[in-house]
């Protein structure tokens, strides 16, 4: 297995903190919960993307690209963090945002209008079905396109939450999780947390907490993992073959679907701010938050366990929703 094998560009704070939320815990009368801050990454006000950017625009980079092509939301995070680090960069920078343009801009459109993006508006197509077309565009304009997945979910994303686990394990001394929970979206902090878990020898339950109702692909979400999982495996030289049964991803909370912000996700982003200080997303984070709260108050969390919450990051999007949580 050879990880440090593949380039990586620097864009990110790392660590990121660790720290206890004794406050929230102690009001839920539950397990110790623990974060991640992942929302303090850095680049353009933080998240998970930051580290998968890290290995994809080396990969780039090296290719002798030019200009980056990726998909996601009008409300994207990591479409928010791919401009800043392609600003960083100088690369040029595409975004196909599903879609109709907004009357007023705010939130991480406003970030990826501030980094010199240029967005395209695809209506249906959130998750990168007309990258084709813009690529071939690009090309015929004689730019050298390179496209970043959606999410950043393929074998060199993946391979940045491998670093993650080392990370966090040389942070955490002395303290067993039982639990890692996290928003689980478009697979690649899931599979290379998984592998993370079995290269470095953690035995803390890893769960991840479905966002949205639809796939990526014409796959089912799970088998996307367990692939992202095994093909990265593969690309490092690791001998470990991932079961579908192993990977524990639950979707009892995607609520409205995607992007849809309801009551579960209103009373997570208000109990982790007033009782911690720290903001969520609505899409991820708040989601993800709401299933562990549930998960406290069904008694399957109890005062035993200690809980880490991973922060993915996205808080930008919070004033895109200023209505709904007002």
């Amino acid at each position: 297995m050879n990880i440090k094998h593949f380039e990586k560009t620097s864009l990110g704070f790392f660590p990121t903190p660790l720290v206890e939320l004794s406050n929230l815990s102690h009001f839920l009368d539950g397990p110790q919960i623990f974060m991640k801050r992942d929302d303090l990454t850095g680049l353009a006000l933080g998240g998970n993307k930051t580290r998968k950017l890290e290995y994809i625009l080396a990969d780039a980079l090296q290719q002798g690209c030019n200009t980056i092509i990726t998909a996601g939301a009008a409300q994207s995070n990591h479409c928010r963090q791919t401009a800043a680090a392609a600003a960083k960069l100088n690369l040029e920078c595409h975004l196909l945002l599903g879609g109709e343009a907004p009357t007023e801009t705010q939130g991480n459109l406003l970030l990826d209008q501030l980094f010199g993006s240029r967005i395209h508006w695809t209506g249906s197509n959130r998750k990168g079905q007309d990258i084709p077309r813009i690529f071939s565009q690009l090309q015929a304009e004689g730019k050298k396109p390179y496209i970043v997945p959606y999410g950043g979910s393929n074998e060199l994303g993946a391979l940045s939450f491998i670093d993650a686990v080392a990370e966090l394990q040389q942070q955490n001394t002395g303290i067993e999780f039982s639990h890692v929970i996290f928003a689980s979206s478009s697979g690649g902090t899931h599979a290379g947390l998984i592998l993370g878990k079995e290269i470095y020898k953690q035995t803390f339950d890893l769960i991840g907490i479905n966002i949205d109702k639809e796939a990526n692909s014409d796959l089912p979400f799970e088998q996307q993992i367990t692939q992202l999982v095994n093909s990265t495996a593969e690309k490092i030289g690791l001998n470990y073959q991932f079961q579908p049964q192993q990977l524990m991803l639950n979707a009892d909370y995607v609520g409205g679907g995607y992007g849809v912000i309801g009551q579960q996700e209103k009373e997570a982003i208000s109990l982790t701010a007033k009782h911690e200080g720290i903001l969520l997303d609505p899409v991820y984070t708040a989601r993800a938050m709401s299933g562990l709260i549930h998960l406290v108050r069904s008694g399957k969390l109890t005062k035993n366990d200690k809980v880490l919450f991973w922060h993915t990051g996205g808080a930008p999007s919070l004033f895109a929703y200023a209505q709904e949580l007002n």
